[in-house]
């Protein structure tokens, strides 16, 4: 029987490892299937674009994986029993399959789901598991967040606060809640975007902190050339519908509230009893294994280890970059025989689009402090619309320079069975 690999989640980890260890491994005792909940691969580093207004262009997954042997189920991860290593799932139960010619393979696959193959039951099960289900807003517990703001942490909820903002039409007040890169991000394609629109960025502390001077003088100009409005050291204690009421006792008029405080994980690894950090990040070897169960392994915001500069790496693509290409390294040697490899796990510094024509990148120093030199202006955005792409197509063009030889396994292990 073959040895079933489940990638968890299909963003710029997910899709990674999935696509390049389906490049490298013989299908002949290898079956790897990527459970998601959209059938599109996500730019999640463009949302704030898509919310503002512009057009993103979309790659399906069945796209994405074609010509991969990839089996691809669109549905919802809802927990993972590692002890009988399976995962429960939601949504649509069959999934599609990536292309036409593994239509036979998932045929045979759902014949044989009471052995743990396909979707039975809501039920998949794996022999090697990658958790790879990324973060969503984080609410910080302040009451009224999940029922009036917006965010743009997914796809969906992009749109929604697209179309809110299209409903205000040429006037109204956003306020944008979070002084990190997606708040800035966010604030600066929105007031770009709509020049109509009167843009408040709220910052809990002094905007561009862990920036050098020089950035956040470059920032500061960048706002008041569109127009943002900036409040300093200001917490807010509770969103309304129409208004967002801070601690200092103010109360901020606002038509449409975006909330970019801050991401979470989602509980479901905590639930299944694999070590995790207090915030729910899943603990890992230096190789991405999972601490507690070294038949998980996870990348991306889902996981919490150390970086090269001996500090924690924090959620971004940049990481979820690295992550991946670690674990896909990991998973790819303990299955062949040919080790885990190393992949150095840096955090080289951050990337802030201000709108279209102007970025700022900073890079950082061993201790993670920001360097006294910094990039702005229109050749930093075209840095970052170069990594973008960059990023785009290595993820969606799993198939580039396809070996012509696979590597078989060292041995298929015992593969687990999923109770009827």
């Amino acid at each position: 029987m073959k040895h079933r690999v489940v990638v968890l989640g299909a963003g710029y980890a997910g899709a990674y490892v999935a696509g390049n260890l389906a490049r490298r491994l013989s299908p002949a005792d290898t079956e790897i299937t990527v459970v998601n909940a959209e059938p599109d691969f996500v730019e999640r580093l463009r949302l704030h674009q898509l919310a503002a207004g512009q057009e993103i262009a979309t790659r399906t997954l069945t796209d994405v994986f074609a010509g991969t042997g990839i089996r691809l189920r669109l549905a919802r991860v809802t927990a993972v029993d590692p002890e009988r290593r399976v995962v429960t799932v939601t949504g649509t139960a069959n999934g599609a399959p990536a292309d036409e010619a593994e239509a036979e393979a998932d045929a045979e696959a759902e014949a044989d789901a009471d052995h743990g193959t396909g979707t039975a039951n809501g039920e998949l099960g794996y022999d090697t598991l990658l958790y790879a289900l990324g973060s969503h807003g984080d609410d910080r517990g302040v009451p009224g967040v999940t029922e009036h703001a917006f965010d743009v942490a997914a796809r969906p909820s992009a749109l929604r606060l697209r179309e809110r903002l299209n409903a205000l039409g040429g006037a109204g007040e956003v306020l944008v809640v979070g002084d990190g890169l997606t708040g800035i991000e966010t604030a600066t394609e929105i007031a770009e975007s709509r020049p109509g629109l009167s843009v408040t960025l709220v910052a809990r502390g002094e905007l561009g902190a862990r920036l050098s001077p020089g950035a956040r003088g470059h920032l500061r100009r960048a706002c008041d050339r569109l127009g943002i409005t900036v409040l300093e050291h200001t917490r807010v204690e509770a969103v309304e519908a129409t208004r967002v009421l801070c601690a200092d006792g103010a109360a901020l008029p606002s038509d449409a509230t975006v909330w970019t405080a801050g991401f979470a994980v989602a509980p479901i690894a905590a639930a299944a009893g694999l070590a995790v950090t207090a915030d729910g990040r899943i603990l890992v070897d230096a190789t991405m294994r999972s601490l507690s169960h070294p038949e998980v392994y996870a990348a991306g915001d889902s996981v919490h280890t150390i970086g090269a500069n001996g500090l924690p790496l924090p959620m971004s693509c940049a990481s979820a970059g690295f992550t991946a290409m670690q674990a896909m390294k990991a998973i790819m040697g303990s299955l062949t025989g040919t080790g885990a490899g190393h992949v150095k796990l840096a955090y080289p510094g951050n990337h802030i689009s201000l709108g279209r024509q102007d970025a700022i990148l900073q890079l950082v120093d061993g201790a993670a402090r920001a360097k006294p030199a910094y990039t702005g202006g229109r050749k930093a955005a075209r840095i970052k619309a170069g990594i973008l792409r960059m990023s785009l197509w290595t993820t969606s063009h799993p198939t580039f320079c396809l070996p012509k030889r696979r590597r078989r396994l060292t041995a298929v292990p015992h593969r687990s069975v999923v109770a009827a």
